[in-house]
Formats: structure tokens, C-alpha cells, sequence
């Protein structure tokens, strides 16, 4: 491992360059990535690119606002993306995970920081991983208004790079979603995924990568296209379309779950009062190939799947039944498909039946 020591009985005086840090890369980086932040930019957004923080002011309008927050990463995909030498779609994938934390509490999303830590800031991949995380921004409908680069010379292999993103919405404090109106009856709605997410990648590349990442470009049938491809689809966004259904008069929304680490059963789980459970089958939504891929070259057992992964439903909305369909013709509309999936029950726990 390379540390930028100097060579025994060298007296030249040490730099920071030298030990692996380049100032003035990160300082070049910063001016390629304002035009993708600029393009983030809504009326809220306070200044510009290059503060000591980001600035936002609170919208108005709102009678007793509450401040909704989320944190996450995008985990080992970022290892699928640099095997295949493409970073523009990770990206992606850090805002949804965030934003789809604070829809699913009924917030708004505001603004989005990001971390970038990388071992050697190389400006072009940077300017890669920004540009997914504008492209991001623009479809939830939030601005990117500051973030950091980081280099950590001899923390992380040569070439590799981690990210972690941050979200800070809005929500009026009545209107926050919680799943304590939920009730026996009550309606599942899932909304339809496009693959994995950003979620057990570590269970997927141990399956489907076993003899080493060589396999991502090849095609495979059942998928249609390269697994590699397959592997970096983004993270759905629904921020946007979760803010319709909010809207929507005539659909009261009980209970919202973003589905990610831990799968339908966890993650409906909280959101359920105490005496109340739920079914899920199935049978009532189409089943992206890339989890009967990974179940069969596992083998990975169909309870494992339900625990790991989100099986072609990233996103749950708990309604009263008699407004199931009402909220199914508004997800359409909004470009999410959706399917009622489900029914709360007496009881406890998720049950997927089938």
C-alpha cells in the first residue's frame, strides 16, 4: 500500500499532494459538477455552489411543519457498478433511497446533500456519480444544494469509491404518516419495482457473480439483456407519485412503507398497530426475473427472498378498501403501476401466502 512516506534520508519538504490528497483536483471537480447541481435548483434553494453549507429556505404555506430527515448509502451495488466501469446510475440509486424514506412518511422532499469518499479523486468519475445524483434530484423534485469529496488515501482500495446520501423534507405535523389509522380490512396496495433497488446486493453477487464478475456482460435469456445491466437499473423513485396519492382527496392513505433491507414482511410490519397483521399474495403482482434468477442458481429458499429483497414491490400504501381502486387509477396515471396486494388482518405479522 502506497502511504506517501518519503524514502528513507529524503529531506524534501512532505506535502499533502504527496501523501495522497490534491487539493486542487477537488477544487477542479467542484467546478465540473455546477452545472448538474445548478440543475437541481428550486425556488427554495438559497445562494450558490461553494458555501460552508447549503442554504434553503422553508417554504411557506404550512400551518405546524415538521422537518422529516433520511440517511442511507447504496451499499455493495456500488461494486457491481465499478466492475462494470459505469457510475452514472448509483447515483440514482442514493437519492431514491432517501427520498423514498421521507414520501413514505408523507414528506415532501426538499433538499439532498451528498458524501462522496473516494481513495484518489479522479474529477471525471466524480463529475459521473454527480450527474446521477442531479438526475435524481430532478425527478423527486428536490434540490441538490451542497455535499462533500472526500479522499482517504490508503482507506479504500485503489479506484474505489463509497457514497452516502442525505434528505431533509417537509410535512405538515397532522398530515405525517405513521400506520396508526391503519385497520382491520384495510387495503395493500403495492407499487411495482424495477429490480432490486439498492438492496441485497451482497446475498445477489454472491449467487449470480460466484465465478467472478466476468458474467456481467453476458446476456442472459431470461432477463433479456446483460446482467449487468440488470444489476445497475436504478432505484425506483415514487417520491413523486406518493405525493399525488397524498393529495388525493378521495384516497386516505393509513400506512406507507418503503421496502428495502428486510423485505415486504419487516417492513410492513412497522407500521402495523399492536393486534393487527397482514397477507400478501403473490399471485397478485408480476415478479421481476431477476428474483427467480437469484432463487434458482442459489438456491436461495422463497422465505430467504421475501426477508432479503423487495420481490417486485418497492413501494406499500395501506388505504380503506373501498378506495383501493380510486388510489390504483391515480398510481397509473402518476406512471407507477400498482396492484392491491394484500389485506390487514387480526393478528400479528406478515404472512406471504402461496
Amino acid at each position: 500500500m502506497t502511504t506517501g512516506a518519503p524514502a528513507p534520508g529524503d529531506r524534501r519538504p512532505a506535502t499533502y499532494a504527496a501523501a495522497g490528497v490534491d487539493v486542487a483536483a477537488g477544487a477542479r471537480a467542484v467546478d465540473r459538477i455546477r452545472a448538474a447541481v445548478a440543475s437541481t435548483r428550486t425556488p427554495g434553494v438559497v445562494g450558490d455552489l461553494g458555501g460552508f453549507g447549503g442554504l434553503f429556505s422553508v417554504p411557506g404555506g404550512f400551518r405546524t411543519p415538521v422537518l422529516v430527515s433520511s440517511t442511507d448509502g447504496v451499499g455493495t451495488k456500488v461494486l457491481v457498478a465499478q466492475a462494470m466501469g459505469r457510475h452514472d446510475t448509483v447515483g440514482i440509486d442514493l437519492v431514491a433511497m432517501s427520498v423514498d424514506d421521507v414520501a413514505a412518511q408523507g414528506g415532501q422532499p426538499l433538499f439532498f446533500l451528498d458524501y462522496l469518499l473516494f481513495d484518489r479523486l479522479d474529477e471525471d468519475l466524480a463529475g459521473q456519480l454527480v450527474a446521477g445524483i442531479a438526475a435524481g434530484c430532478r425527478e423527486a423534485g428536490c434540490a441538490l444544494i451542497g455535499g462533500e469529496m472526500a479522499e482517504h488515501p490508503g482507506h479504500l482500495p485503489a479506484g474505489s469509491y463509497d457514497l452516502a446520501g442525505f434528505c431533509v423534507g417537509i410535512v405538515e405535523r397532522d398530515r405525517v404518516v405513521t400506520g396508526a389509522g391503519i385497520r382491520e380490512g384495510d387495503a395493500v396496495i403495492g407499487m411495482g419495482s424495477s429490480g432490486l433497488h439498492s438492496n441485497g446486493y451482497s446475498l445477489a453477487r454472491r449467487v449470480l457473480l460466484a465465478d467472478g464478475p466476468g458474467r456481467l456482460m453476458s446476456v442472459v435469456p431470461s432477463l433479456g439483456r446483460p446482467l449487468g445491466d440488470e444489476l445497475l437499473e436504478p432505484t425506483t423513485i415514487y417520491a413523486p407519485a406518493v405525493a399525488r396519492l397524498l393529495a388525493e382527496v378521495a384516497v386516505e392513505v393509513r400506512g406507507l412503507v418503503h421496502v428495502t433491507g428486510g423485505g415486504i414482511p419487516e417492513n410492513l410490519g412497522r407500521i402495523l398497530p399492536a393486534g393487527l397483521g397482514a397477507w400478501v399474495d403473490p399471485a397478485m403482482w408480476p415478479r421481476p426475473p431477476i428474483f427467480d434468477l437469484i432463487a434458482a442458481e442459489g438456491p436461495v429458499e422463497e422465505a430467504e427472498m421475501y426477508r432479503t429483497f423487495n420481490m417486485g414491490l418497492g413501494m406499500l400504501a395501506v388505504v380503506p378498501a373501498d378506495q383501493a381502486g380510486a388510489a390504483l387509477r391515480l398510481l397509473e396515471a402518476a406512471g407507477r403501476p400498482a396492484w392491491e396486494v394484500g389485506r390487514i388482518v387480526p393478528g400479528a405479522g406478515v404472512q406471504i401466502r402461496g
